[in-house]
């Protein structure tokens, strides 16, 4: 019987029509006093809306499966990024049915919108589509699907709760790696903003020896090959491949600023994965370490084909500290893991010059060892507020303070400079362009 009550009782819910029709048969009552030629009418009123009433939860719970409705997502979500989520929903009543679907979705996105309406004829298939854009990473827990399916009588509807509960996981963006990779591999990476640098000189690394032609550098004549064959011939080169590429990713509490939704850490593992992809794409070895006020993970430079896996497993759950970061157990931790020269890409948020002058005697012993680049964040928020027209007295003590702060952030690109660390002040939205930017242009340059 308890049985019996839940399957039936409890998913049954009573539309608006039948309130209306309630309505207006307690209108009929009361009109009945004042009009006598009324006579049964109200009485033959009431009983065919109990009796619709009956017919309607007939037709509606005499097929125990009336409807059929399914969650479609990929295996994980991509942090930042539009991710598509379908629906498919099947009506297997034979007429044509009006649903109303609501997908229980994470409580993170605190939405409370994902609420469709639309009407399906007898057997027929239709789709939902909607996209969600995480801002966060970790674990999202979908809930379940629930259904209110009403006959053409309206008077009732009837729940259906599908299983759709499941736990994705939001993993740093991917959905844009390959993009990265397809253009990459057809050298376009220009039509994603990324530079196509000019080589300068040749890399160490031999190839082959090949007949001369047209427009080969005549300081690459192999004369030893010339004498033995009779004709020119030419050493060639390949780019240096295998250097270790290092992301080092500071996750102390100057990198919980937002952005769009996003926090610096967000964008800083963003970038990281898009620029681990292209460096094994062009045969370099990707690595990664986290800081804090502790080291944290170390993911060892390798370019198999499961390191950048590797990588975006580690960044999954990563947060940001509230603590500032130890560069002197960064230093340690580089060199007892890093043993051969390579580049190094720290990414990191100064606000002040006095801050990043703290830093400085460490970030010098890193680029002794290796050739160190600093990535550091302009605050796009001072700089709208700097080219506003200041109204007031108020506004422009605004305005002088955040231009004061503009210019000190360049100031920090000089500091750096004149101690020989190459570095890059970037908006938060162009970080991984202009990250894979530098590093083709150090790649170019044949300084790694």
């Amino acid at each position: 019987m308890k049985k019996f009550f839940q399957q039936y009782y409890t998913n049954l819910f009573l539309n608006d029509r039948l309130f209306a029709a309630l309505a207006f048969c307690i209108l009929l009552f009361l009109l009945k006093f004042f009009f006598a030629w009324l006579g049964d009418i109200p009485e033959i009123a009431t009983g065919v809306l109990v009796a619709l009433f009956f017919v309607d939860a007939f037709i509606l719970y005499r097929i125990k499966e009336g409807l059929e409705a399914r969650r479609f997502t990929s295996k994980r979500l991509s942090n930042g990024d539009e991710n598509p989520i379908q629906i498919e929903v099947k009506n297997r009543y034979g007429f044509i049915v009006n649903a109303r679907i609501i997908d229980e979705i994470p409580f993170q996105f605190q939405l409370r919108d994902k609420d469709f309406r639309l009407s399906l004829k007898s057997a027929e298939v239709k789709s939902i589509h909607y996209n969600l854009r995480p801002t966060k990473r970790g674990e999202y827990d979908f809930g379940l699907i629930r259904a209110y399916i009403s006959s053409p009588i309206g008077l009732i509807s009837r729940r259906y709760n599908f299983d759709g509960a499941k736990v994705l996981p939001v993993y740093p963006s991917f959905i844009n790696l390959g993009q990265y990779e397809l253009m990459a591999i057809s050298h376009h990476l220009t039509e994603m903003g990324i530079k196509k640098i000019r080589k300068v000189g040749n890399s160490s690394e031999f190839d082959q020896i090949k007949n001369y032609v047209g427009g080969d550098d005549i300081r690459t004549i192999n004369w030893k090959a010339t004498a033995r064959k009779g004709g020119l011939m030419v050493n060639t080169y390949t780019d240096e491949r295998s250097q270790n590429i290092y992301c080092i990713i500071d996750k102390s509490r100057v990198m919980r600023m937002p952005f769009e939704g996003l926090s610096l850490l967000d964008y800083a593992i963003n970038a990281t994965v898009a620029l681990s992809k292209v460096a094994m794409l062009k045969e370099d070895k990707a690595g990664l370490i986290t800081i804090s006020e502790n080291i944290g993970a170390i993911v060892p430079a390798d370019r198999k084909s499961a390191q950048l896996g590797n990588i975006m497993n580690v960044l999954y759950k990563e947060k940001t500290r509230y603590l500032e970061s130890n560069l002197e157990a960064l230093y340690s931790s580089v060199r007892a893991v890093v043993k051969q020269r390579g580049l190094l890409v720290f990414f990191t948020n100064f606000e002040s010059l006095s801050a990043l002058q703290r830093q400085m005697p460490y970030l010098k012993r890193l680029s002794k060892y290796h050739l160190l680049l600093v990535v550091f964040f302009e605050n796009t928020e001072l700089k709208t507020l700097s080219n506003e027209p200041a109204k007031d007295v108020e506004g422009i003590y605004h305005k002088t303070i955040a231009e004061k702060f503009i210019y000190e952030k360049k100031l920090m690109v000089k500091e750096l400079s004149k101690h020989g660390i190459l570095s890059i002040l970037t908006p938060p939205q162009k970080l991984t362009v202009n990250v894979i930017n530098q590093y083709l242009a150090l790649k170019a340059q044949q300084r790694i």
